[in-house]
């Protein structure tokens, strides 16, 4: 398996690097130590394949794109009638556009009230907010805004930021970020009221 995988080892630093984090974050989030990435990162050690998914897992990408494979086109229309919404916390969620990008996109339903309105993000990466539907609260460092339909924000994500719906009606908006390693659920749903 060694000599299948010379490309591994620039993969790693490049996904590591693109997702703005040091080899010690990187480390932690893939759960080995900082010397064990390391060595894979300049090719002395071969990753196994449970590392292998492990490192997927943490650079948000999948183990096809670890080894190099080169995936098909994607397409580059997302069909209203093929959209499947995922609930959680009464937040509504549906792709808005393709999958393993740099930039990802969400139509998110954000109900009101709810603990969810609590929870402050800081993560690497930028955020653009369109509202579709509804007022939006934006809290984004120590500022808060107030969004109607047809305002949007754009952000560093590194700056402590939460929204909630600020009328009954909820809120709908197009919820665009950078955040490769995060699924939709883990970047808007998990974590805890700290941050990422």
């Amino acid at each position: 398996m060694t000599d299948e995988l010379p490309i591994v080892a620039p993969k790693l630093r490049e996904l590591r690097r693109r997702t703005g984090l040091t080899l010690e974050a990187a480390a932690a989030r893939a759960r080995i130590s900082p010397a064990h990435l390391s060595r894979m990162e300049t090719g002395r050690r071969q990753p196994s394949l449970p590392m292998l998914l492990g490192l997927a897992r943490t650079y948000g990408t999948t183990v096809s794109e670890l080894l190099g494979e080169t995936p098909p086109a994607a397409d580059p229309v997302v069909r209203a009638a093929g959209q499947r919404a995922r609930e959680a916390d009464g937040w509504t969620y549906w792709q808005a556009g393709g999958s393993a990008r740099g930039m990802q996109a969400l139509r998110v339903r954000v109900p009101y009230g709810g603990s969810q309105g609590d929870l402050v993000r800081v993560h690497p990466g930028e955020e653009l907010l369109y509202v579709l539907k509804g007022p939006l609260r934006l809290h984004l460092g120590d500022a808060e805004h107030l969004l109607e339909e047809g305002d949007s924000a754009h952000f560093d994500s590194l700056t402590p930021h939460r929204i909630a719906a600020a009328a009954p009606g909820g809120t709908e908006l197009l919820f665009v970020h950078t955040l490769l390693q995060s699924t939709a659920a883990g970047l808007c749903l998990g974590g805890d009221r700290r941050g990422d």
